[in-house]
């Protein structure tokens, strides 16, 4: 018996077959792949020390002196430890039997796990009120738990009336790991709590905020595990600084980017009854703005590879990659949840399906707060633009205030220090460089030579010479050479030669990570440069630090600017145009730096602040200000097309105010989070880009940019097609 002939399937039916089953495929497909990435990059959080430095000296060029000299330092003395100072005081004159158990704890110091054995004697002050000595800690030592348990062991160890201290660079560096120490959680937590807050209040959904969250979160953890193996491979460098920037960076402009999908896809649902068609046009509509924005804050922050500090040109790329995953996440990740949730993910407040009521609007919002705003921009648009410019103007006056030259080691931490309070203490009994000494290297025949112009600067107290042969593994040197250390008639020991060169070392009269120690710095680096020797140790490191931070900011700046203007003249198509939205966005940045100095001056009343800062503020804050503007100009330049271009601008501010000042807020909120992590760099960093992105949406996005190209009308688009023949 045959079989009857099969009715082919129409062509219209099975096209739709296949759309439908790639319909629920692809989305599928995508989630899950991104759900693997996260799955493997989600338990790296906790790991990120692993592979991370703060060890200023990494992130030098390498052609700075302290960075050459940090690299002898471990030929001449055969390791890698770091320094630590233990500091004893009291406020009398200290007993033998207080001294005895003061050099009986510090004998026994390297019983605490990661204390090197070569500790020094203890060394009683010249007002018999405190004690100091010279413990190394082992390079691969859990730093902040070692030096916690050394201060322990000590504190013990002494009689009651003996205060304690653990300073020196060891001290310090114990410090920055635990104001680091809260970027995995703290600092993730209460930005994602932000975020969560704002998109609840903004959009009255349950569902819609965890949609978003999920794909900055994913987009995160992706990000973290390209970021985590290149560092562990040695081609990147990581930091707590970078880490902490990278973490807020990624979550904020993720959930920007996402923003601005979701705002076209509700507005598509309302014209669409197929959720597929609408997402397809909320894609397309989305996607060149998107790229172009993240493509500038990639192509500001790849200019930092033009830096000369590593912590630099290091943060450029790292944090480039987490704008890339970020765009990938919205564009992939988002429209995928999306699609499965369809209208539901709005719930309570659905959109409906009302192509009529959206044709009667033609667009164009006639009520609320952007529509009212719209209206006042074309009332008297240059009285709007000429008076929010010179408010701006005069609040970038307070630029001249911002005292950005470098702050004291001592400060870099907010709140309450040991190893500061035991600066402190050290300055008070012991010369204030103690333990942090200026390094020289010389030729051995210029040793004496080097020695003689060490010993005559004021900022120098004593002078030794590392020396293998001497029981401290260094001798004193003075203007007769090299003195004996020992009984009487003890020979003076040879000084360690390395490649025909010695290592001298100067204890500075003045606290290493002072003003006045970083000018002897300076003023024997002069001195001495006839001689052929170059000049290391922790003050020299910060000197060379601040010099190249000021060095890249004069730089770097500048070819950010020419950068992001050429990137914007190609999605205008305009030449006039990309001019004043990146002057717009210099005054907003101008304003937020003026008004931040008077913050940190006048109210935080803070010692200073780093030269990278206003480097790091204009990055983000260009880069991402700009953002608002692509935002808001693509819709003005598709609304031109088809309404003219004063209309076009009214159009675009009116439908794109609520996004746009949704993706603000979230941008502030994810910036100003950095300030829970106590390093003056970050608090600073965290205000001032919290307070330009707020600047940018309220008062550049939404009235000065709006009147003024609304002033100048169609020829804002010159020399493009839209001047020459679209409507005013």
């Amino acid at each position: 018996m045959s079989r009857p002939a099969e009715t082919p399937t129409p062509p219209s039916r099975e096209r739709v077959r296949r759309h439908s089953w790639l319909r629920v495929f692809l989305p599928v497909l995508l989630i899950l792949v991104w759900l693997a990435g996260a799955s493997f990059g989600g338990p790296l959080f906790g790991k990120v020390d692993e592979v991370s430095s703060n060890d200023q000296t990494t992130y030098l060029p390498e052609s700075a002196d302290a960075t050459t000299v940090q690299q002898l330092l471990g030929e001449f003395n055969d390791s890698d430890a770091i320094p630590a100072i233990a500091v004893f005081t009291s406020d009398q004159e200290l007993t033998q039997t207080e001294l005895d158990a003061i050099s009986d704890a510090v004998a026994d110091a390297p019983s605490v796990e990661g204390v090197a054995d070569d500790v020094s004697p203890a060394l009683p002050s010249d007002d018999g009120k405190a004690v100091q000595a010279f413990i190394p800690i082992e390079g691969d030592a859990e730093l902040a738990d070692t030096t916690t348990a050394l201060g322990e062991e000590l504190r013990a160890a002494v009689p009651d009336g003996v205060t304690v201290y653990i300073t020196g660079p060891a001290g310090f560096s114990a410090d920055l790991v635990a104001g680091f120490s809260g970027i995995d959680g703290l600092l993730l937590g209460v930005a994602l709590l932000a975020v969560l807050v704002i998109l609840v209040l903004v959009y009255r959904s349950f569902l819609l905020p965890l949609v978003v969250l999920s794909t900055s979160l994913f987009a995160l953890c992706v990000a973290l595990l390209v970021v985590w193996w290149l560092a562990k491979w040695e081609i990147l460098l990581l930091s707590g600084q970078t880490q902490g920037i990278l973490f807020i960076l990624v979550i904020g402009a993720a959930t920007d980017y996402a923003l601005l999908l979701v705002a076209r896809f509700r507005e598509e649902l309302r014209v669409a009854q197929d959720k597929g068609v609408a997402l397809r046009a909320a894609w397309k509509g989305s996607v060149e703005p998107i790229v172009a924005s993240g493509g500038t804050v990639i192509a500001g922050l790849l200019c930092l590879l033009l830096s000369d500090l590593k912590s630099n040109s290091t943060l450029g790329p790292v944090a480039a990659i987490g704008i890339v995953f970020a765009m990938l996440s919205a564009l992939t990740l988002l429209p995928s949840l999306l699609l499965l949730f369809g209208r539901a993910v709005f719930w309570p407040r659905r959109p409906r399906f009302e192509p009529e009521v959206v044709a009667e609007e033609h667009g164009m919002r006639t009520t609320g707060l952007w529509a009212r705003l719209a209206g006042a921009v074309k009332k008297r648009p240059r009285v709007i633009w000429i008076v929010t410019t010179l408010v701006l103007l005069a609040g970038a006056a307070g630029v001249t205030q911002l005292d950005a030259v470098g702050v004291p080691q001592s400060d870099l931490v907010l709140g309450a220090s040991e190893a500061r309070d035991g600066q402190v203490a050290l300055g008070e009994h012991f010369p204030g460089g103690s333990g942090s000494p200026v390094s020289v290297v010389v030729d051995e025949e210029r040793m004496q030579d080097a020695a003689d112009v060490l010993l005559s600067n004021d900022g120098i107290d004593g002078v030794t010479v590392t020396a293998a042969d001497s029981p401290s593994g260094s001798a004193p040197i003075d203007e007769d050479g090299i003195t004996a250390v020992g009984p009487p008639g003890t020979p003076a020991p040879d000084p360690t030669v390395v490649d025909g060169q010695v290592l001298l070392q100067g204890t500075l009269t003045d606290a290493a990570d002072s003003a006045e120690a970083a000018a002897t710095v300076r003023e024997l680096r002069v001195e001495l440069d006839d001689l052929g020797a170059i000049v290391g140790g922790v003050t020299a490191t910060s000197v060379d630090t601040n010099d190249a931070s000021i060095h890249d900011r004069n730089l770097i700046i500048p070819v950010i600017l020419l950068v992001i203007m050429l990137i914007l003249m190609l999605l205008l198509r305009s030449i006039l145009a990309p001019v004043l939205l990146i002057m717009t966005t210099v005054l907003s940045f101008g304003t937020a730096l003026g008004v931040s100095a008077l913050v940190f001056n006048g109210i935080f009343a803070f010692p200073g602040a780093d030269p990278a800062v206003p480097l790091y503020g204009f990055v983000f804050l260009v880069a991402l200000g700009i953002d608002y503007n692509i935002f808001l100009m693509t819709r003005v330049r598709e609304e031109s097309k088809q309404h003219g271009t004063r209309e076009g601008i009214l159009r675009g501010l009116s439908i794109t105010g609520g996004v746009i000042t949704s993706a603000g807020l979230v941008l502030a909120a994810t910036f100003a989070a950095l300030s829970v992590i106590p390093i003056l760099f970050l608090v600073q960093l965290a205000f001032i880009v919290a307070f330009g992105v707020l600047l940018d949406t309220f008062v550049v996005r939404s009235l000065l940019v709006p009147a003024l190209t609304y002033d100048i009308g169609k020829a804002i688009w010159w020399p493009s097609a839209l001047w020459r023949r679209g409507k005013p």
